[in-house]
């Protein structure tokens, strides 16, 4: 297993963990619109942390790394309601919140080149 590969998986594996250790983080980040904002919050902490888990095997590598590009592109809208909304997150740099829309393509990419290809 390459070290990409495990860090990857670790990253994904922790921040899932964090779902769970800290909902309320993830659920001020939640659009409006959706419903069910705790239980989204725990969904995707589900998925972050089968994904890592999954780039850790070799067999379930590539099923995996798709699993968590798709969950990525899942959590955009987050990403986007954050840029949107500056005002509800003072504690985070403003130039922060932006650079965060274009940091998920390169992190789809990455886990594109690291588990799915």
């Amino acid at each position: 297993m390459s070290v990409a590969r495990a860090v990857l998986g670790a990253t994904f594996i922790f921040t899932g963990f964090l779902h769970f250790k800290k909902p309320r983080m993830y659920e001020a980040i939640m659009p409006a619109y959706l419903p069910a904002h705790r239980e989204l919050v725990y969904a995707s902490g589900v998925a972050e942390l089968a994904g890592g888990a999954g780039v850790l095997h070799p067999k379930t590598r590539k099923a995996a790394g798709w699993w968590l590009i798709a969950t990525l592109v899942g959590v955009f809208p987050a990403n986007v309601e954050m840029a949107l909304h500056p005002e509800r997150f003072k504690k985070i740099p403003k130039p922060l919140l932006y650079v965060r829309l274009p940091l998920q393509g390169a992190m789809i990419a990455l886990v594109w080149k690291t588990a799915a290809r």
